[in-house]
């Protein structure tokens, strides 16, 4: 197996929130509202966790080497000084990859078994 397998395979299963930042920031750098209405537009509803629990996990990924402060920031006059902008990291955009690939792979068995019909859906 590659290097970068093992190298990921330690952050495996990732919690939701986790895997929804990494999801956010694969699409850019972002500030924590601005990852909780990327998450909550993706998932077609409100994200249920609060801001808390986002600055718990943001520090966590951080912690972990999977995303980084970023220095970058928008014009003046279309940012807040107080917001703190993320990026993934190498590390982190393998991380997330690797949970998507592991999150089809139980999706497919549970078709295979019957429980979701070839649209996703109970049925």
């Amino acid at each position: 197996m590659p290097a970068t397998h093992h190298a990921t395979e330690r952050f495996l299963p990732l919690r939701p929130v986790e895997f929804q930042i990494l999801l956010s920031l694969s699409r850019g750098e972002r500030h924590g509202y601005g990852i909780l209405i990327d998450a909550g537009e993706r998932m077609g509803e409100p994200v249920k966790w609060g801001v808390g629990t986002l600055y718990r996990a943001l520090r966590r990924l951080e912690e972990q080497g999977l995303i980084e402060e970023s220095d970058r920031r928008p014009a003046p006059d279309q940012d807040d000084e107080r917001r703190n902008y993320y990026r993934l990291t190498g590390l982190g955009g393998s991380v997330v990859r690797a949970e998507a690939v592991r999150l089809e792979a139980l999706v497919r068995a549970a078709r295979a078994t019957g429980v979701l019909g070839t649209t996703g859906r109970q049925g």
